[in-house]
């Protein structure tokens, strides 16, 4: 008995050991693979980390958040004033909670309310970015640390200096501290190797570090983005979130600024998301742990990034606008910073900045210097505005800076015939959930009767950023139906075409404003192609005498939540070839040019 005992015993222990080490597999491959998902692709996860925003709430233009919740005002403009508004957009797009917009938005100036009316008179909306497109979180995560750890100190504190000057304490004589230093030649030279044939006759007149600042600290009164920018004694205190601004002895000034360096001004949905900064005026300050003489750029990333659109226009565009100028002699400090981001990203931080990323969130020093720049300098969407931006720099010069950051081979389109046998490249951006293309092949046979080679891509999150940007500069046209994936003509050479098809649904303007007006300021040429009635997929849903079709622009006042899901998640197009094979010639005519 004991025997058959002890062999039961036995075979039990078996079988629970058998059973744990399943269990140990099972959770050590689930561990791997998460692992494996969260380094390797963590932009594609289909949910949201640390309670950060999804690109499907990112309101792609300020210039609209006035019209998306006026309680009902469009009911009571009078007939003029509602055609108006048809040609000046001021809607912004709801977010999947069901949170209305912030309607006391910032106006639009003048010259922004000229550009939008000077549109084709259906409506101007945007489109939401696609429910695959959620952005990372990885605020939390350790960032690139741009210094060696922290020194704790009871007094002053006395550092190996990493720069060529020393930035005095508040306490200390004066005497010594408002001397100017001269900026050394890197910093005075332009910041890139681009050719400035295109670029508007850039003129470099770089001011030197002057120790007193006369100036406020900060400008709130660009409508997109608030920028404070100072020089002098400046001490960045990431724990406390502030910027102080040391003020000499005797000054009365005293200034406080509350700041989210992201460009999304009076989007509040948006900005909730952001630290907040303290930039202010001070006598008294904490001691100096980190010394740089090298300037400072302070700026967010998380807010809508993560869609290929809102990474060019809220970060990319902004940072290069800001410090360019500083040919990589600049420190980035990123609040709210996302990893996977700037790797993503990473070549072009490497020509902006030849110092390690600094994680404001999770830093614990003091830095000192010279020469701050907190928040971004943004205009309109995807647009530099040269008569603005430092050094009047322009959509041109970023289109250089980005071909030269991925060492593309093409700046500029050769007319036909110039290089025998070579035919015109035509790349069609695909989409694979909505504003399909139904009828691909048929498109493809048409242009490739016409003369073309067609070249297919899809454009999504997980593109490699390198590998589009080759082969968007390899073609002459590149055409796609509006969305995200047009964000890549950055990459096209000089001369080329953008054809932009546009859905159904009063959408035109806006899908000017995003892609038409930036493409022309490239350098670009650009076809708009407005779909007709029987090109739209709709006239499967409604029939043919639905209001939808007879005025689409009147279903916009049930907000922009429906007009989203009515015209771009629940539209695709398909094409009519021989109404677009004009367009088609008419971008091989301006080839031969």
């Amino acid at each position: 008995m004991k025997a058959v005992e002890r062999a039961k015993l036995v075979r039990s222990l078996r079988q629970e050991s058998q059973r744990l080490r399943l269990l140990l597999f099972v959770i050590g491959f689930f561990l791997v693979t998460l692992t494996f998902v969260v380094i390797s692709k963590p932009d594609a996860l289909l949910f949201n980390l640390n309670g950060r925003l999804s690109v499907d709430q990112a309101p792609r233009s300020l210039l609209i958040r006035e019209w998306v919740d006026a309680d009902d005002a469009a009911s009571r403009r009078s007939a003029d004033t509602l055609a108006t508004a048809a040609n000046d957009p001021k809607m912004v797009d709801d977010d999947d909670a069901g949170e209305k917009a912030n309607t006391n938005a910032i106006g639009t100036s003048e010259e922004e309310k000229r550009v939008l009316t000077s549109e084709p008179e259906q409506g101007k909306w945007e489109e939401e970015a696609t429910a695959s497109e959620l952005l990372a979180g990885g605020g939390g995560e350790e960032g690139w640390k741009g210094e060696e750890g922290h020194q704790d100190h009871q007094h002053k504190v006395t550092l190996p200096t990493i720069s060529n000057y020393t930035i005095h304490d508040a306490t200390e004589d004066n005497d010594n501290g408002k001397q100017e230093d001269e900026k050394t030649d890197t910093e005075i030279k332009y910041a890139t190797d681009i050719d400035q044939t295109n670029g508007g006759g850039i003129s470099q007149q770089p001011a030197k570090d002057n120790v007193e600042w006369d100036k406020p600290l900060c400008d709130f009164s660009n409508f997109r983005a608030n920028v404070c920018e100072m020089r002098g004694n400046i001490r960045i205190h990431a724990n406390a979130s502030s910027v102080m601004y040391m003020e000499p002895a005797g000054s009365k000034r005293d200034e406080q600024w509350k700041t989210k360096p992201y460009p999304r001004k009076g989007d509040d949905l948006c900005l909730s998301h952001i630290t907040e900064l303290t930039v202010k005026s001070s006598k008294v300050a904490p001691e100096c742990t980190k010394y740089h003489d090298v300037p400072a750029v302070v700026f967010a990333l998380t807010g809508y990034t993560g869609n290929l659109f809102h990474d060019f226009t809220d970060v990319l565009v902004p940072l290069f606008t800001t410090a360019i100028e500083f040919n990589g002699e600049v420190q980035f400090l990123i609040t709210d910073m996302a990893i996977w981001w700037t790797r993503k990203y990473a070549v072009v931080f490497e020509k902006l900045t030849k110092y390690p990323l600094i994680d404001f969130n999770m830093d614990d020093q003091v830095h000192c210097f010279k020469h701050a720049i907190v928040g971004l300098h943004a205009y309109m969407e995807f647009t530099i505005d040269p008569l603005k931006a430092p050094h009047n720099y322009s959509m041109v010069d970023f289109n250089r800076f980005m071909r030269m950051t991925y060492s593309l081979p093409r700046d500029a389109v050769t007319a036909l015939g110039e290089i025998p046998k070579t035919k015109p490249r035509l790349l069609i951006i695909s989409r694979q959930r909505t504003r399909m293309f139904l009828n691909l092949n048929e498109i493809m046979t048409m242009a490739e009767e016409m003369g073309y080679e067609v070249v297919v891509e899809e454009a999504n999150v997980n593109s490699n950023v390198a590998h589009f940007a080759k082969v968007v500069n390899s073609v002459d046209v590149m055409m796609g139906v509006h969305g995200a994936g047009l964000t890549n003509c950055v990459f096209l050479p000089h001369n080329a075409i953008l054809i932009q098809i546009v859905p159904w649904g009063a959408i035109d303007g806006i899908c000017r404003v995003d892609f038409g007006n930036p493409a022309e300021q490239m350098g670009l040429r650009y076809k708009h192609y407005s779909i007709g009635v029987h090109e739209s997929s709709l006239t499967e849903q409604y029939p043919l005498d639905h209001e939808i079709f007879k005025n689409p622009l009147s279903f916009h006042k049930n907000g922009f939540e429906f007009v989203r899901q009515t015209f771009m998640d629940k539209q695709n197009v398909r094409l009519d070839c021989n109404r677009f094979r004009l367009v088609l010639l008419e971008a091989l005519d301006q080839l031969n040019q």
